[in-house]
């Protein structure tokens, strides 16, 4: 069996478990490693939303602004998230099945 054909349906479910590693089954290491930094830095600014508005729910909040921000990066996180996600799906699908 030639060690070059890749199973689209397992890049994408590498993909699925944690966005860049279908591409580094692909054998693309730059954009691997560059979609799991970019997936990481995300999940930093969602860990900060989520602990900006926690603060609000629970009422320790500084400053009424916080909310506001936190509620903005939370949804900005969240719509890149979904985003880069099916992304990382879609390209390690497409470009294993090329291979």
């Amino acid at each position: 069996m030639n060690q070059n054909i890749k199973d689209p349906g397992l890049a994408a479910v590498f993909s699925f478990i944690f966005n860049g590693l279908g591409q580094l089954y692909n054998g693309q290491i730059f954009k691997g490693l560059c979609i799991i930094f970019f997936s990481a830095a995300n999940l930093l600014v969602f860990i900060i939303s989520v602990v900006l508005i926690g603060l609000w729910l629970t009422g320790r909040i500084i400053f009424p602004r916080q909310v506001i921000f936190g509620g903005v990066l939370f949804s900005i996180s969240l719509v890149f998230m979904c985003t880069l996600g099916i992304y990382s799906i879609l390209d390690a699908y497409r470009v294993a099945c090329r291979k």
